[in-house]
């Protein structure tokens, strides 16, 4: 009986310039995904405070399920990838966010916030899989001396999917007459308030859907691709000798600093998006719908800097 031949890692100098460009722009599909699930948080956050009648503290566990989610998969992510592979990864990552997005169906059709929780986490936990392969895999793709160069690229299609998601999202949930329905909705009480709360979060079911088709699909795609499977635990001789007397994490400050970096930045910039409608809404009374569009010009302002 004879043995499948298994997958040997493949170095990007051997794959042919038009693998390699399809590659980069299969990853560069990957970060806009990125930029886009993460983003839409920020209008989640107060339509949810509307729809499941939420405090202010409830509602942006919207945030912290998410990104709490990242804590838990980044080491196991690391595992993942070094056991599967980094394209499996991609695949594994990207079906674990279609999980998390058919999960708001039962959500919706339940108006049940704990569940809507348990999704956001499942998006949090595959996107935490994919950007683990994504960030590092981006260098291998193409010159070594032009891999900041790439990374930029994949950075403006991260944020240009940031500026576009809100958008996107708010035109598919929000109607032109939702502020009068958001004024009513204090005076009404019983079946009648359950009826329009029930309709409310029920319009997250379509886009959701089809989020999670999308992302099953790119998750085939990703694994019949011709993305290489890249070898990360070679070492150059160089490498190889400074490394040598290196046995703890510890003994790298730069990758230290970077990390608290990391960290301070991506809270800063969380705190400041997800935070700016609940700010308009404090100070600017003219209604919801207002208040996302003020959010999404200061965000895309913020973004283009």
């Amino acid at each position: 009986m004879r043995k499948r031949a298994c997958q040997l890692p493949i170095k990007a100098e051997s794959l042919s310039r038009h693998n390699t460009r399809i590659s980069i722009g299969i990853i560069a599909i990957l970060f806009f995904i990125f930029g886009f699930v993460s983003w839409v948080n920020a209008i989640l956050i107060p339509y949810f405070k509307i729809a499941c009648q939420l405090s202010n503290f409830k509602s942006y566990l919207v945030t912290f399920a998410f990104y709490i989610s990242y804590l838990f998969m980044s080491v196991p992510s690391s595992y993942l990838l070094k056991t599967a592979g980094f394209k499996r990864g991609m695949m594994i990552g990207l079906l674990i966010m279609a999980i998390g997005a058919f999960i708001f169906i039962p959500a919706a059709l339940s108006r049940t916030y704990e569940i809507f929780l348990l999704g956001l986490f499942s998006l949090g936990a595959g996107l935490a899989i994919l950007q683990t392969a994504a960030n590092p895999y981006i260098t291998f793709l193409g010159p070594k001396e032009r891999a900041a160069q790439r990374i930029c690229i994949m950075g403006i299609c991260n944020k240009g999917a940031g500026i576009l998601a809100p958008i996107i999202f708010g035109a598919v949930i929000l109607r032109a007459t939702d502020n009068q329905l958001f004024s009513q909705l204090a005076l009404r009480n019983g079946p009648d308030k359950a009826a329009a709360l029930d309709e409310l979060i029920r319009r997250v079911i379509v886009p959701y859907a089809c989020l999670g088709i999308v992302l099953l699909g790119l998750g085939l795609m990703v694994r019949f691709s011709p993305l290489p499977e890249i070898d990360t635990e070679q070492e150059t001789t160089e490498e190889a000798k400074s490394n040598s007397d290196k046995n703890n994490i510890f003994q790298f400050p730069h990758l230290i600093l970077g990390a608290l970096a990391l960290f301070l930045h991506v809270g800063t910039q969380v705190i400041a998006i997800d935070t700016i409608i609940g700010y308009a809404g404090l100070h600017y009374d003219h209604g919801f719908m207002w208040q996302c569009n003020y959010a999404n010009y200061l965000r895309s302002f913020c973004r283009c800097i």
